[in-house]
């Protein structure tokens, strides 16, 4: 049994209509100002910035995407016999699970925006529940259980990751055959830094990324090409 660990990036996701944040047309080099909207400080210090964050949600085409070919050639993959599969995502998108992905096989970095939090008694519901809500004229729902402040059960900018899904990721990285970079920058950490840690662990490096990456002197091979077609031939090849 090959144990091959794929860490996803943004870059996988564009090919389902969601923009990735640091690339060329990246959202932060697009509109700096987005980035308060998931800046934990600013979102619970300024009511107008939950107000306009709600309405980025509700707008947002994200939760209406698709998975593309390589969320399914990836899903595809983890159904082949001697193969063990783990995904290891900074995307809080939910479109590897919706591929075909089990659940408990996919580790979720920055969590997912597909639920929402209660910042004060940590009750959580749907998102779509909340959008509901935002529709119907509430700019700023509060929490149904305590009245507290809500947000999307995404890692913020100032929030740390959960250090048991983080101490998972480590693992897997560690014990994997084959680990893939796929359509990361590999500039955000800890993240980014399990590359490295596979690396040093034996695992075979490969590198999905359009743009250069600080690891790709540690990879065993590099792929510019994109995402969409490159990676279902990458991972046939492996199979």
């Amino acid at each position: 049994m090959t144990l091959v660990a794929i860490l996803s990036g943004a870059g996988i996701s564009t090919d389902s209509g969601i923009s990735d944040y640091r690339g060329p047309n990246g959202l932060w080099r697009r509109d700096p100002e987005a980035e308060k909207l998931v800046t934990y400080d600013y979102y619970m210090a300024d009511p107008e910035i939950r107000r306009r964050s709600w309405r980025m949600r509700r707008d947002s085409a994200a939760l209406r995407a698709e998975p593309n070919a390589a969320h399914r050639a990836i899903a595809e993959l983890e159904r082949t016999p001697g193969f063990a599969v783990r995904v290891i995502t900074q995307n809080v998108d939910g479109l590897h699970q919706l591929a075909g992905m089990p659940p408990r096989k996919v580790l979720e970095l920055h969590g997912t925006a597909r639920a929402v939090v209660c910042t004060g008694c940590r009750t959580r519901s749907s998102m779509e529940e909340a959008l509901a809500r935002v529709e119907a004229g509430e700019a700023d729902p509060a929490c149904e259980a305590c009245g507290g402040i809500l947000k999307s059960a995404t890692v913020m900018f100032g929030e740390r990751l959960d250090p048991v899904v983080l101490g998972e990721a480590m693992g897997i990285a560690k014990a994997a055959e084959v680990f893939l970079a796929v359509g990361s920058t590999l500039q955000v950490q800890p993240a980014a830094s399990l590359a490295g840690i596979a690396a040093e662990h034996g695992a075979r490096l490969v590198i999905v990324n359009a743009e250069p990456t600080p690891y790709d002197e540690l990879a065993d091979e590099i792929v510019r090409e994109p995402i969409g077609t490159a990676l279902p031939a990458l991972l046939k090849r492996l199979a």
